[in-house]
């Protein structure tokens, strides 16, 4: 199942580099020229920044999935046949107990799936009659998508939505007809419920499945922008990618910029359009253990900022199902997803689906909730907050609060590609977790980097890593010591950090087992 996600925000930057980049500053993409040497394609990466939406997806760090629809209730995980709306009856239907749920786990945003692959509608769509509105669930007058919404405004989650462009159920599927019966849909969507954060198109499709569709996939972008200005469209988008999995683990190597073809765009295009990607994006497969190196910009002829999303789920199928009560997933599990994800340069997006009673079951609360204690005091206490730091050797260092936090960051020397970083504790204090930052508004560019620790006689490594980019979390065997060396050895150009941290995971993780 791969998805699509809609976001999006605003950013003014300060012209950084040469003069030459100055037209590319400050925006996700950039045009890329025949005549371009591969060190003035390296520059151009190292400036692109995310759009002010993706910036702010970003930092929510951790969403969920809710997967509730027929396939809840006929049992099954990708519909055969169309059941029937007569299927569809929860008892207890009550959005305002997952979405209190989802809060209390430190959950920033909902995405609700509105339409699966089935095609039953969880909201009364006028176009079709395959949808709540003709189930016995409040005799017809229900709207799953309105309840759900308004939980999510009272609790103070954002708001996402999934419309499945495969529909089996719809007729005019694998006509033209079907675009606009799809946008129609979209519309409704967009223009009923207020403010969409995200808007998630899937990309799954049996692929023996007899009809075709030819998407009109700018038609939809257009809808969107012009509707949802402020949504991001991920998956089968141009702002958010699938990590390429849905295992939990992303890549160890994260780049944000991404090759794209730009060229038949001309600069009066560009110039003209408020998302100029969007008119050549096509959704596919980005399932490479390399996306974004060197070697993949050599004959780009176009880049754009292009995060991933890590989607999986708490139990072994994406809808509930009572055989998998037993098989949620445990917290120690749940804590590997997390720094596999969030901790490798990507969001979190953790299903958690509601059973036929429209409940969150307590054998899925118990894991979340222990997720969201061992998360919370893993990092409540950051070590490195009161080092003193110097850089380069350079005696008389600043304090690392001066440095980090409310706005704040670290830009190395221009023209300076590699650097080091020594954090002098206040005392000897034991950890077994580092966390790096990028200012990510400037560019990513820390393509390699390792930390040591003094052992009480030499500098001795402790870890290594590739890219950094939003967040960097790595676990390691505990060490206790009072000083820590970053070593950057590797970026694009001049590096930044916008954070560096050293915590303890709760000993009581420490003891459990999957």
């Amino acid at each position: 199942m791969k998805r699509v996600v809609l976001i999006i925000c605003m950013l003014v930057l300060p012209v950084l580099g040469s003069p030459s980049l100055e037209a590319q500053t400050g925006r996700n993409y950039a045009c890329i020229s025949p005549s371009d040497t591969m060190q003035e394609i390296v520059e151009k990466a190292a400036h692109i920044v995310p759009s002010p939406q993706q910036y702010a997806w970003q930092k929510m760090e951790f969403n969920a999935f809710i997967h509730f629809g027929m396939n809840t209730f006929a049992d099954v995980e990708w519909a055969k046949e169309k059941a029937s709306p007569q299927l569809f009856d929860p008892t207890d239907l009550d959005c305002d107990q997952w979405v209190r749920v989802l809060k209390e786990a430190g959950v920033k945003m909902a995405i609700l799936t509105a339409k699966h692959e089935d095609g039953f509608c969880l909201w009364p769509s006028k176009y079709t009659k395959y949808s709540v509105k003709y189930s016995p669930w409040k005799n017809g007058k229900g709207d799953v998508v309105r309840e759900f919404v308004n939980a999510c405004h009272k609790y103070g989650l954002k708001v996402g939505l999934y419309l499945s462009p495969w529909d089996q159920a719809e007729p005019s599927y694998g006509t033209p007809a079907y675009n606009r019966y799809f946008e129609n849909q979209l519309t409704e969507l967009l223009t009923n419920y207020g403010p969409i954060t995200e808007v998630w198109f899937d990309g799954g499709k049996a692929p023996n499945y007899p009809k075709k569709q030819v998407y009109d996939w700018q038609a939809y972008y257009r809808l969107i922008r012009k509707l949802q200005p402020n949504a991001l469209i991920a998956i089968g988008g141009p702002d958010v990618r699938w990590v390429g999995t849905e295992s939990g683990c992303g890549r160890e190597t994260e780049w944000d910029v991404i090759p794209i073809d730009l060229s038949s765009l001309n600069k009066t295009d560009i110039k003209n359009m408020s998302h100029p990607v969007d008119e050549v994006f096509r959704p596919h497969d980005m399932m490479d253990a390399d996306l974004g190196s060197r070697e993949k910009l050599r004959d780009a002829k176009g880049l754009f900022w292009y995060p991933a999303e890590t989607d999986v789920t708490i139990r072994p199928g994406w809808f509930y199902h009572a055989s998998q009560d037993t098989s949620v997933k445990s917290v120690a599990k749940l804590v590997d997803i997390y720094f596999s994800s969030v901790g490798r340069n990507s969001v979190l997006l953790l299903n958690v689906p509601p059973d036929k009673r429209g409940l969150m079951t307590e054998y899925d609360i118990k894991s979340l909730m222990g997720l969201h204690k061992v998360i919370s005091e893993a990092f409540r206490d950051d070590f490195a907050k009161d080092a003193t730091v110097e850089i380069d050797g350079e005696k008389g260092g600043a304090k690392a609060s001066s440095l980090f936090g409310d706005g704040r960051y670290w830009t190395g020397k221009a023209g300076v590609d590699s650097t080091s970083l020594v954090f002098s504790l206040p005392e000897k204090r034991t950890f077994d977790v580092a966390m790096l930052q990028e200012e990510i508004q400037v560019g990513q560019r820390i393509g390699k980097f390792r930390i040591d620790y003094w052992n009480g006689k030499r500098w001795q490594k402790l870890t290594e890593g590739t890219t950094v980019g939003y967040k960097r979390l790595l676990r390691f065997d505990p060490v206790t010591t009072d000083r820590v060396r970053l070593v950057i050895e590797r970026s694009r150009l001049n590096p930044t950090l916008g954070g560096f941290g050293l915590f303890e995971l709760p000993p009581q993780y420490l003891d459990v087992k999957d």
